[in-house]
Formats: structure tokens, C-alpha cells, sequence
């Protein structure tokens, strides 16, 4: 199962593993930042891995194997703390040069962002000439979404209609 650290716990498919992981697993991670973007969260998220589920957990960068069976080592505690710290502080340091160098170029009159009026691909470019079609016709946008392509929202399909009629 892969497990990326740049969305919710729920996207991100931690609260999935922390239900399918028990006593007999290794869950092994690139590095300790990839579980959490805070001190608390990662903590929390090793708490329940090791002392709650009882399974074993590498973590690659640090080169930590936390067991259960040893739960009461201070060092790795201390350890652990310090690199959610340290993995913490580097992602606001990452947050605050981007924000800089945005800042930068905005002030030598860059503009930021896609140029107005360009049009991203969409999933209904596919069946655009359908679309257009039933639309010419008069037919709903919901029975459009429903009946005819299985799939979209009707808020999306009626701005894709407006931005491309």
C-alpha cells in the first residue's frame, strides 16, 4: 500500500492501514516525514502502530526498526522526536522559500498562475460532440450526466458547456 503525506490522513490512506495493519505486520516507510505533517500527528500515527497494533516499523532514512517488544527505549523516543521535528521544520522551510520566491516574482511584475482564458483538458472532452449534441436539443444536464455518459457532476458539466460554447 502506498501512503503519501501531502493529503489528509483519510486520502492518504493511513486511517486504511491502521485498520487492515496488525501484530504479525512490518510496516516500512521511506523516512519518518511520510507518515505525518506534524510532530503530533506522527507521534499519534507510531503510538498506534507499535502500541496499540503491535507491529513493527522501519523507517528507512533514520534507520530506526521500532518493535513492540521494545517499547520503553528512551533513546528511540528522543529519537523519534527529534526527526518529526527536524521533518516538520524542513516542510515550513520548503512552505516559506516557495512563498519567498513567489513573493519575488510577483514584485518584479511576474504574474503568477495559468494565463486567462486558457482552457484545461477536461473529462468531458471525450464526449464533447454527445454533450453538445443533447444539450442543442434540450435535454437536461442531468439526464445528460445520467442516462447518456454514467459519470460528471452538474455543476461541472453546465461551466464546461458555458466555457466552450
Amino acid at each position: 500500500m502506498e501512503v503519501s503525506s501531502r493529503k489528509s490522513a483519510e486520502k492518504r490512506k493511513i486511517t486504511e492501514l491502521l485498520d487492515k495493519v496488525s501484530a504479525q505486520d512490518t510496516v516500512i516507510v521511506s523516512e519518518l516525514s511520510r507518515l505525518g505533517r506534524s510532530i503530533k500527528e506522527v507521534l499519534q500515527i507510531i503510538e498506534e502502530l507499535i502500541q496499540v497494533k503491535g507491529c513493527k516499523l522501519i523507517l528507512i532514512k533514520q534507520n530506526l526498526h521500532l518493535d513492540p517488544s521494545n517499547q520503553h527505549d528512551m533513546t528511540n523516543k528522543v529519537l523519534l522526536t527529534i526527526f518529526s521535528m527536524v521533518a516538520e521544520l524542513e516542510r515550513d522551510f520548503i512552505s516559506e522559500r516557495t512563498k519567498e520566491g513567489l513573493r519575488a516574482r510577483k514584485a518584479m511584475g511576474i504574474k503568477l498562475g495559468k494565463p486567462k482564458g486558457v482552457i484545461q483538458k477536461s473529462i468531458y472532452d471525450q464526449d464533447k460532440e454527445k454533450i453538445f449534441q443533447l444539450h442543442k436539443l434540450g435535454v437536461p444536464l442531468n439526464t445528460i450526466i445520467k442516462t447518456h455518459l454514467g459519470y460528471g457532476k452538474y455543476l461541472s458539466l453546465k461551466e464546461y458547456i458555458q466555457k466552450r460554447s
